[in-house]
């Protein structure tokens, strides 16, 4: 699909972004604010060199809906590549270049997308907890089963019951050996559960948000 062509100006034979650093700085010093244009520059400057740095840690499925340039997108892939420091550093210098010349909308698009990878990394943290408070349910309380099945119909119901029948034998042996100031140790079977809600509630999840897992893996 091809990309809406970028609205500027010409300034000395050289092209201007409308919303582009360049384009913020000449506005001040028309109004005669040079001073306070080199300040404001530095902090916007910063803000687009960190966005740049976020980049190389967002989604591919998110990364996909941007319309960004191709250079800037592989340069975004070859900082990914790269192991080594100094190189790492040059190559998001580079990017950082590469940002200062987006128009302030593509900017405000990767925020928009940052922020929502932000919001998916927030729920993350949910489901984590989720899946810990069902694990423990379905240990404690038989009628907890009956109300996860309703969750996960497809659920292996006789693995379920096996383990968590393991997990109560496992607690019962733990805590009949415990000594006062041990740590508490979980055997195989208690982790298992908590694994099997886990991926059934993050399944549950990239249904309703759209997604694939290839998009969370990254």
């Amino acid at each position: 699909m091809a990309r809406k062509p970028t609205k500027g100006y010409f300034v000395k034979g050289h092209f201007v972004a409308e919303g582009s650093e360049l384009d913020l700085e000449l506005k001040r010093e028309l109004k005669g604010d040079v001073e306070v244009s080199k300040t404001d520059l530095k902090k916007h400057s910063d803000h687009l060199q960190h966005l740049g740095e976020q980049l190389l840690t967002l989604r591919q499925g998110l990364m996909l809906k941007l319309d960004l340039p191709d250079k800037l997108l592989e340069a975004v892939a070859e900082a990914k590549r790269i192991t080594n420091f100094e190189g790492k550093r040059r190559q998001m210098q580079f990017i950082g270049k590469l940002m200062r010349k987006l128009d302030e909308a593509t900017v405000q698009t990767i925020e928009a997308a940052l922020a929502v990878q932000h919001q998916g990394s927030a729920a993350d943290t949910l489901r984590l907890h989720l899946a810990e408070q069902w694990r423990d349910r379905l240990i404690a309380d038989d009628t907890a089963l009956t109300e996860w099945l309703a969750l996960d119909a497809a659920a292996d119901l006789q693995r379920l019951r096996s383990l968590i029948r393991q997990a109560r034998k496992d607690a019962q042996e733990q805590a009949a050996a415990e000594r006062p100031g041990e740590a508490v140790r979980h055997g195989k079977s208690y982790r298992e559960i908590f694994q099997l809600v886990r991926e059934r509630l993050d399944a549950q999840a990239r249904a309703e948000a759209g997604d694939t897992p290839e998009d969370t893996a990254h």
